[in-house]
């Protein structure tokens, strides 16, 4: 049984509130300064402050291919979680394309060069959440149409705007068991019509592309093939690549034309093949170009044509004929293999890599990142207690110190475990970061170097938090304790004062009051509990503690949270909240990737909020900078980092 906020109960006599997450009663008491005027039929307003997208951290290169683009306006354009981002390198400014609400998989860029069609996978509201391809303009990000809502299965995986025509239609690729191929004369109505269908392969498609000179011919690649296309009579005609026996590979992995319009294709054993124009059969064959799969193949305005290696990390440059040049560069290790090459300005070169950075260089110059992002789940988010800088802590072993004014990373350091939880120490000198196997580890903020290591159980360890006069740390864990710490010798050293014990599930939040006595604890099962913090025990008369300040807000259940459980919430849905420095704002994430904006306190259980998308996966993190002039929130599954503006 899912929550139900319009079953909330108010007794007045005792000036609790009663609310139910999953059937479970949760009693919560409120302030005494609340209770004489409080009614359940109030509706809170939403606040006026709202929240503007300003920069998101990440790329998506792991996954997903030919997704990195450099467009007339000066600005790269690729994607990460649910937002399409335009960044200006030189002017060091995002515009963001946020007309998505899942996971953007591919992009295609139209012949104009203004026009961008991306696709996204299928997503978690039955109405809205469908696979579909969206089309918009790259100056006014406006969308211009919506095409095949209901149409795909699971997810988009490759788009092209046809060449040769100057862009009058677009072919899909969608993720089914089939691999369906469709072409779209896509400016016919808001919907685009759909002009021809075919099963393209039960194997996996990894790319597709219009011909540049050849009407209505399209080459697709994936698995064991690659297949050539001929759209004729709204039918779509498909002959298979016949490959040399020595040279079948496991995976095409790329394709690209040259400047005559032969097909040049890379694959998973480092082979380059030509395939002539016109035909299905290979011309000539460069056996072993790259060491490991090419990764891609881009050609160059005058007809040269670079190739990227995923495992050797080489970008090569050859003459239209394929014949290798000497020229060459390697991609620094710490970044990942190549998984995208563009041409940016002038002579400079844009490298997208499969650990989700991208680079900026030259055959001349050396590659230097221009966005760096985490490769996996992201948990860990802390804000420095005084500068406008915070750290992100992932399952990717990575922890990251970013500059939120500059939007680059300070620094980043790899651990041997994956990162579940972090703060800073009060001073801002110290970080604490919590892992996956129950070690939690001190570490100099400035030197970056482990100033003392725990153990306490084998469980993720779920939060750190020090207490407001920096006297003491406690240490959230799943297996259902807090452990509480004696933080000496300026946060070098910790003795561990004792457990509190009392939780039945996973603890989820904590909070300390500002005076550094006592703890308000949640857990996985919904339960509020107290805690005398230097003797670890638990108060069970929770009325006594009503009054208390809080030096933070971000359990998700307690007297000040009421409201931020929408109807019919499972008691998962809300994974974190914060509260404004200045106590005026609460923010939260969800687990449909929805970052929401409340006024604080949250008392009401009917009370307005602001909703913002961006996020595709789990929203795990939310937390204001320390002036309250922006939020910083971290995406779980999506890996990335998106910083907003209060407005």
């Amino acid at each position: 049984m899912a929550a139900s906020t319009k079953d909330s109960t108010f007794n007045a006599d005792e000036g609790t509130v009663r609310m139910f997450l999953r059937g479970r009663p949760i009693n919560l008491y409120l302030p005494t300064a609340l209770v004489d005027n409080y009614s359940l039929s109030r509706v809170a307003t939403a606040p006026l402050a709202k929240l503007r997208l300003e920069w998101v951290y990440g790329y998506r290169g792991r996954d997903c291919r030919a997704n990195l683009y450099y467009l007339p306006t000066g600005e790269l354009v690729y994607f990460i979680a649910a937002a399409v981002v335009l960044y200006n390198v030189e002017e060091q400014q995002q515009r963001h394309y946020l007309g998505h609400n899942d996971d953007v998989k591919c992009l295609a860029i139209h012949p104009n060069k203004l026009i961008v069609a991306t696709g996204q996978c299928a997503g978690h509201d039955r109405r809205e959440g469908k696979a579909h391809v969206r089309i918009w303009n790259s100056v006014s990000l406006h969308t211009l149409h919506v095409i095949g809502l209901g149409d795909f299965e699971r997810s988009i995986c490759c788009l092209s705007f046809s060449k040769a025509d100057g862009g009058a239609l677009l072919c899909v690729i969608d993720d089914s068991s089939e691999h369906n191929i469709s072409i779209w004369d896509w400016q016919k109505g808001e919907k685009g019509q759909k002009l021809a269908e075919n099963k393209s392969s039960g194997d996996t498609v990894v790319a597709m592309e219009f011909h540049p000179l050849d009407k209505n011919t399209i080459i697709s690649c994936g698995k064991g093939h690659i297949s050539f296309w001929t759209f004729e009579n709204c039918c779509l005609y498909k002959k298979l690549g016949i490959f040399d026996h020595r040279d079948k590979p496991k995976y095409v992995t790329c394709l690209a034309f040259t400047a005559n319009g032969d097909i040049v294709s890379g694959d998973s054993s480092g082979n380059i093949l030509i395939w002539a124009r016109g035909t299905n059969v290979v011309a000539k064959a460069v056996r072993g170009a790259h060491e490991g799969p090419v990764f891609s193949i881009y050609t160059l305005k005058d007809g040269e044509v670079l190739t990227g290696g995923g495992k050797d990390g080489r970008v090569l440059q050859w003459d239209a004929q394929l014949t290798k040049t000497e020229i060459e560069t390697l991609i620094p290790e710490q970044y990942g293999p190549v998984r995208a090459i563009t041409e940016g300005r002038g002579s400079q070169l844009i490298v997208g890599t499969t650990k989700n950075c991208i680079l900026a260089g030259s055959f001349q110059l050396p590659f230097q990142p221009v966005v760096q992002g985490h490769t996996d789940e992201l948990w860990g988010l802390a804000v420095h207690p005084e500068q406008s800088q915070f750290l992100t802590g992932g399952h990717d072993k990575m922890l990251v110190l970013w500059d939120s004014l500059s939007h680059t990373a300070v620094w980043s350091l790899d651990f041997d475990e994956a990162i579940q939880s972090a703060c800073f120490s009060p001073d801002g000198a110290v970080i604490v970061v919590g892992t996956v196997l129950g070690h939690w580890f001190a570490i100099s903020a400035e030197t970056r170097e482990i100033l003392s290591h725990h153990n306490d159980g084998s469980e993720p360890i779920q939060v750190v938090r020090f207490s407001p006069d920096g006297k003491m740390l406690a240490i959230g864990s799943r297996d259902n304790i807090i452990y509480i710490y004696q933080a000496n010798d300026n946060y070098h050293k910790y003795n561990r004062i004792g457990r509190c014990s009392g939780h039945s599930s996973f603890i989820t939040h904590f909070d300390w009051s500002s005076d550094s006595t006592f703890i308000l604890s949640n857990s996985g099962d919904y339960e509020v509990l107290f805690w005398n913090a230097s003797v670890c025990r638990q108060i069970p008369q929770s009325s006594q503690l009503r009054d208390t300040d809080w030096a933070t807000t971000t359990s998700t259940l307690s007297a000040a949270t009421i409201g931020i459980w929408p109807e019919n919430a499972d008691g998962t849905d809300v994974n974190t909240c914060d509260r404004s420095h200045d106590k005026k704002l609460v923010a939260t994430g969800d687990d449909f990737g929805k970052v929401k904006l409340f006024t604080y306190p949250v008392t009401q259980p009917k009370s307005l909020c602001h909703t913002y998308g961006g996020h595709s996966s789990h929203v795990t993190s939310v937390q204001f900078l320390p002036d309250d002039t922006r939020l910083v929130t971290t995406g779980g599954k999506d890996s990335s980092v998106i910083q907003w503006v209060i407005c």
